[in-house]
């Protein structure tokens, strides 16, 4: 991921990783139904998730304004 100062390239990367975030919650979802999982697939793809939701909340708090003191 390729951090930018235009907020247009960051709410486009947000808007991917969002995307992303809420595939992978359902891929997860479905192989979590299957009685023969790989468990291991399943804890990739969590730790995945948990990866995109720390690049959302970065690039989200990079979106907001500093506010002067």
């Amino acid at each position: 991921m390729t951090e930018s100062d235009d907020p247009a390239v960051l709410a486009h990367q947000l808007a991917e990783l969002r995307l992303e975030h809420r595939d992978l919650d359902a891929a997860i979802e479905r192989l979590s139904r299957l009685p023969d999982a790989d468990e291991l697939t399943v804890k990739r793809l969590k730790k995945r998730k948990l990866w995109l939701k720390d690049c959302i909340a970065r690039l989200e708090s990079a979106l907001i304004p500093d506010e002067p003191a």
